[in-house]
């Protein structure tokens, strides 16, 4: 059996009010709960209780929903403003480092970025033959 590829990368996410999605759905969750409650003993009698149920889980999980996109909403808010803060210090163009200081992968052939080297960097002599 063949492992299936993509063909085409995924789209971006959308982005809207997420907020306010989540909170709407918990909302109709615990309103169809509500409405199915005077009918309690028509459920019971069809055997359907599991209806009532799971519009009442449907509004419990929402609350959960809410409090997690709410908490991702206040991140994504905290990181754009720290990016922003950032924006005019990075505009000024990178800042001049030693070469071989950390982040500065071009200094040290063969490094792999974002991988800290644990052997200082000792700027070589080219006069001086290599190291045998």
């Amino acid at each position: 059996m063949a492992k299936w590829t993509p063909r085409h990368e995924a789209p971006e996410p959308l982005e809207g009010p997420i907020v306010g999605t989540i909170v709407g759905g918990t909302i109709l969750w615990f309103v169809l709960f509500l409405v199915q409650i005077p009918f309690y003993n028509w459920f019971d009698e069809r055997d359907l209780m599991w209806w009532v149920w799971t519009c009442l889980a449907g509004a419990g999980l929402g609350l959960i929903g809410i409090w997690y996109v709410r908490g991702r909403d206040v991140a994504i808010k905290r990181a754009k403003t720290a990016e922003s803060a950032t924006a005019p210090a990075a505009a000024d163009g990178p800042a001049r480092s030693e070469p071989g200081a950390r982040g500065d992968e071009s200094a040290v052939p063969g490094s792999k970025p974002g991988s800290p080297s644990d052997e200082p960097v000792v700027p070589r002599d080219d006069s001086s033959p290599p190291p045998v």
